[in-house]
């Protein structure tokens, strides 16, 4: 059980629906992208071009779009005000790309209107990757410690406070993907109320649009379980080591 955070003991079982999910939501995005990548907007817009209309008609003249390079790395940059629009979305017209670029829009306007989800989500971002950073180092000495030195009750129990302190720190960062839903599903309910109401689409591009951000969504739904599960794990784990001390 000492090594057993990476390897050989039963708690790993406790991830593989969070395995399974992911590769099944990674898989859907893929494939709802690919497949809508291959239908061009009859308008002939690209990405970017929509991107700039839904800003500018909500008002929101002071945010740059640019392409970047990457697949599917799209995303909204609220420090400098930069809508990132890769490659395959930038400058394509097809209702995958259009309704990837309407969602990144979504977030500018977010940003813009001051949704109050997304100013959470940026004040809590330096917090969440200090503690990432911190989360496991913590944990890993603190479980070290506990099982090499459980027979030193005074080192044993300084060993499993660090395993918990690792534990909150971790807590952090599932907090962070708990709060990141609302902010993508209200950034894709905005892109669609965009998109049908500037007549850029018809009905049956819409709703390929609307597939598109659909199984989009699933991926952080799926990462949140994830993360749900590694908690899970590292508490499993925690237990044990604290069992072991008595």
């Amino acid at each position: 059980m000492l090594f057993g955070l990476f390897w050989g003991d039963w708690t790993l079982l406790v991830l593989l629906p969070g395995f399974l999910v992911t590769m099944w939501a990674q898989l859907r995005v893929k494939s709802t992208v690919d497949r809508y990548a291959a239908v061009p907007l009859r308008p002939g817009m690209t990405g970017a071009a929509v991107a700039d209309r839904i800003l500018q008609s909500n008002g929101v003249f002071d945010v740059a779009i640019e392409r970047i390079p990457g697949e599917l790395s799209d995303h909204y940059d609220p420090a400098s005000k930069t809508l990132c629009l890769s490659e395959r979305v930038y400058a394509s017209n097809s209702v995958a790309a259009v309704g990837i670029a309407a969602h990144e829009a979504g977030h500018a306007l977010q940003h813009a209107k001051g949704y109050a989800a997304l100013r959470l989500r940026m004040i809590m971002v330096p917090v969440c990757n200090f503690g990432a950073r911190l989360a496991m180092p913590l944990f890993f000495i603190g479980m070290l410690i506990s099982y090499a030195l459980s027979y030193l009750d005074l080192v044993s129990v300084v060993g499993l406070s660090l395993m918990l302190a690792g534990i909150a720190a971790f807590s952090l960062s599932v907090l962070f993907q708990l709060i990141t839903l609302p902010v993508e599903f209200n950034a894709s309910r905005r892109a669609m109320r965009c998109l049908s109401g500037s007549g850029t689409m018809s009905e049956e591009e819409l709703r390929g649009a609307r597939r598109v951000l659909g199984a989009a969504a699933w991926t952080y739904v799926a990462s949140l379980f994830m993360g749900l599960l590694f908690l899970l794990r590292l508490l499993l784990i925690l237990a044990g080591a604290s069992g072991r001390r008595r």
